[in-house]
């Protein structure tokens, strides 16, 4: 199609090594194009809810200029720390649009989210009490356990019954007590059941519990259902069918919406970070080394779980390309980082040929990776780019040894 994307609006091979060229390895690059068709495909399928509220969940990635770019779509903002609240005040984001979702923080945390004057959701009885008591006037939204298991796997299944997240639905009367007790107003009900869903049934059963809940509780203005909708990884993968969803979902809502007899509309809110960001992402690495053992060869490469951890904490899936040698015969070939623990990007996978000083491309590399980076090794954290309006533009750099020394006391010894 141009210099930058095939027909498929995929990027050319040649323009990323030609990136990787500029700014050198490991990088990770971003296509705002992506971002914003994702975005705009969030939108178009829910267009039958009227108060259709989306906010960007920025823990997936926390670039600034990600931020800023989501922030001037009109994408709201779900934050789960105060520094992302800060980062989102910084991006541009009226405290109304941010939402606040915190898990076992401190309570001055908490009042520091109110001095900023953002959305809180709160998921905790105790904290919920306290905070009746220290700002009654201050309304809040909560976040419901329903007690559903859901996620592509354990780890990001944050909705059952023995998770840390979320006040049980069956807790309701303790809230009403709380209410009464504190004269607290509750504006909204929140829940989120886990990443990686494609089961629709999840988020129906869901939205069930919440709504049944809500019910009971005047002048609510919005219902969110966070998000845990599925991307494609690999070729023919199965994702979460939004057409399908909003299908039931609508006129679920719609529903409650007449029985709840509102003076007020009721927003509906979806809080995507992986949907919209996680195909944005590319990360490329040089391969440093072939080696053979007796069963095995191993591509080792100039990354490891530092930069991206997902593979090994997740066990999760990312496809990986040979981007330099796309032509080459298929091999078999374990993908590992320089890292001194097990560091495998990907087992026995099969790739074009590799040889040492080759790029390879991980995709799918947009959320949850340079955002849960780390200098161990005291390895530098790599640079991140953003092509946007077809160019692109360096929006990290590279770290280097002033970096990793930069907060040492350093004493006589």
């Amino acid at each position: 199609m141009n210099e930058l994307r095939d027909k498929n609006f995929q990027f050319h091979k040649e323009y990323l090594i030609k990136l990787t060229k500029k700014y050198g390895t490991p990088l990770y690059i971003y296509d705002s194009y992506k971002m914003k068709k994702q975005y705009i495909k969030m939108k178009n399928s829910f267009s039958g809810i009227e108060n259709l509220i989306i906010n960007y969940a920025c823990k997936a990635n926390t670039n600034l200029n990600i931020l800023k770019f989501f922030q001037k779509l009109g994408s709201g903002l779900d934050a789960v720390s105060i520094q992302e609240v800060e980062l989102g005040l910084k991006a541009g984001f009226h405290p109304k649009k941010i939402i606040f979702t915190p898990n076992c923080v401190s309570f001055q945390e908490i009042t520091k989210a109110v001095d900023f004057g953002v959305r809180i959701n709160l998921d905790n009885l105790s904290v919920l009490e306290q905070f009746g008591e220290c700002h009654p006037n201050y309304s809040i939204g909560i976040r419901i356990n329903p007690h559903i298991m859901a996620g592509g796997n354990s780890k990001i299944s944050v909705g059952h019954i023995d998770s840390k997240f979320g006040i049980s639905y069956c807790q309701i009367p303790h809230i009403k007590r709380i209410l009464k007790n504190t004269g607290i107003k509750i504006e909204g009900f929140h829940m989120h059941t886990g990443s990686d869903i494609s089961d629709i049934k999840s988020f129906l059963e869901g939205a069930k519990i919440l709504f049944r809940v809500a019910i009971d509780f005047p002048d609510i203005s919005y219902i969110n259902f966070g998000s845990g909708f599925k991307v494609s990884y690999k070729k023919n993968d199965v994702i979460t069918d939004l057409t399908v969803l909003n299908h039931y979902l609508t006129e679920e809502f719609k529903d409650f919406c007449k029985s709840y007899g509102s003076r007020q509309p009721i927003n509906l809110i979806f809080e995507p970070g992986k949907f919209l960001v996680s195909e944005s992402g590319y990360f490329l690495v040089n391969v440093n080394v072939i080696k053979h053992t007796t069963s095995t060869v191993f591509a080792g490469v100039d990354s490891g779980f530092n930069h991206f951890l997902r593979p090994m904490f997740y066990n999760a899936y990312h496809y990986i390309e040979n981007i330099s040698n796309p032509n080459g015969r298929f091999r078999f070939y374990t993908v590992v980082g320089y890292i001194c623990e097990s560091d495998t990007f990907g087992l026995n996978r099969k790739i074009q040929e590799i040889r040492e000083g080759d790029i390879l491309c991980m995709k799918n590399a947009g959320a949850y990776c340079f955002s849960m980076s780390s200098n161990y090794n005291s390895r530098y954290r790599p640079s991140e780019v953003l092509i946007f309006q077809e160019k692109d533009f360096l929006i990290r750099k590279r770290e280097t040894m002033q970096d990793l020394i930069r907060n040492i006391v350093e004493i006589h010894i």
